[in-house]
């Protein structure tokens, strides 16, 4: 079949890889000059079925609300005149309970297991360079008490396949020398060894060239107008250089995919979810990080992709504003600079904030609503890079009209 893939960040063009793998003619539709330009730029980078908790936990509301008077919480809820931010939000608290976050959070890491097994296939096959690194990722806390915290909670994962290390300070410091100068601010941490990094912007442009080499067409910087339809089908997606034909359609838009499925009747619970970034070069600085790290007090995350560092943090209610300024990247930038003291050339950071597509369960929307040939692929939230592979095989073999490897049970609507 022809299939137009609507979206060309990270989870659009595996998608269009796995089609294509399938013998399928494929058509990528960007806006932007280049793909994985946006939310797939400026993420973590980590690949890590280990972080697999859903945002909606019982501790969430409080978190949430907490945020509207103290201004360094790592879930940050600000007040709109938009009334999608409150129907969600309502959605959102509707999940923070403890048994729904155990059930979302074992459907989480079940896909994001599956989906690294598929990427590791994928770079077995394409050999592609991507600043990858395979020394799993490092989870630590500041005191002993969370410490015992983190670790009981962390066996809801680790009942289900996840593999887990417990580190004391000693330990952390044997794996990563370069937190030695931090040492004492450090009680101990849970590495996940199987969990990964890597440059996702970089994987997702080479994958992108190898869909190009066999045929496949990526249409950027063209932005989609509309989506027309007859009956129960799709008939042809509008948009402002032409109009484009396929036999079947995903939708991969991110954040931007609810606002083009309501055109055509098709409510998603999607809201945008506005992160921070900063990407720093090591420079000649003698001990950048070599293993990825997650601070859990204060939920700022450090990888490496080579020459550079990357740093993440904060999840901001805000709709669909990127704008930021120097103040909002202070604090992350001063808890890596604490941690890492010479791991980076931090004044010549470039600071970056993008949307995260949030569902209220943290769990992707797959499948068809509605109409027979618009398959839905979206709504990856905070991980979309570890879920997308997967996510793409999924896709891939709903449009075949196969089962997919894994239990959809409770991923499929």
């Amino acid at each position: 079949m022809r299939v137009i893939v609507l979206g060309g960040g990270v989870v659009g063009v595996t998608t269009a890889y796995q089609l294509q793998k399938d013998g399928h003619e494929v058509v990528i539709l960007e806006r932007q000059p280049l793909v994985a330009a946006e939310t797939s730029w400026g993420n973590a980078g980590m690949i890590a079925p280990g972080h697999s908790f859903v945002w909606s936990s019982p501790k969430a509301p409080m978190i949430l609300l907490k945020s509207l008077v103290l201004k360094d919480q790592a879930l940050r809820f600000k007040l709109s005149a938009d009334p999608r931010l409150y129907s969600w939000s309502w959605l959102f608290l509707m999940e923070c309970t403890a048994e729904k976050a155990r059930r979302n959070t074992l459907l989480k890491h079940r896909l994001a297991a599956y989906s690294q097994s598929v990427l590791h296939e994928v770079i077995a096959d394409e050999q592609i360079e991507y600043d990858r690194n395979g020394r799993g990722i490092l989870y630590f806390h500041r005191s002993q008490q969370a410490l015992d915290k983190g670790v009981e909670h962390m066996k809801l994962l680790e009942l289900d396949g996840q593999e887990i290390r417990v580190l004391d300070r000693d330990g952390v410091v044997a794996l990563d020398p370069s937190l030695a100068s931090a040492r004492e601010k450090i009680a101990g941490g849970i590495h996940c060894p199987t969990d990964e990094t890597g440059d996702p912007a970089k994987f997702t442009r080479a994958l992108a060239a190898k869909v190009i080499e066999r045929g496949g067409e990526i249409r950027t910087g063209t932005t989609i107008t509309g989506i027309e339809t007859l009956g129960d089908g799709v008939t042809q997606v509008l948009t402002d250089k032409g109009n484009f034909k396929g036999d079947a359609y995903v939708l991969a838009l991110g954040s931007y995919s609810p606002l083009i499925a309501r055109t055509i009747g098709i409510g998603l619970p999607i809201y945008p979810i506005k992160g921070y970034s900063l990407t720093i070069p090591v420079g000649n600085r003698p001990h950048p990080p070599t293993v990825a790290s997650v601070d859990e007090h204060n939920l700022v995350a450090v990888s490496r992709f080579g020459d550079r560092i990357r740093v993440t943090a904060t999840a901001e209610f805000a709709g669909y504003d990127t704008s930021h300024e120097p103040a909002d990247f202070a604090f992350m930038k001063g808890v890596t600079q604490e941690l890492y003291s010479e791991g980076a050339d931090y004044d010549r950071a470039e600071m970056w904030a993008g949307l995260r597509p949030m569902t209220p369960n943290n769990l992707p929307e797959f499948g068809r609503r509605r109409l027979r040939n618009l398959y839905l692929n979206t709504g990856h939230g905070h991980i979309g890079w570890t879920m997308s592979h997967g996510s793409a095989r999924i896709t891939a073999d709903l449009i075949a009209g196969r089962r997919p490897a894994i239990s959809m049970d409770g991923l499929l609507n």
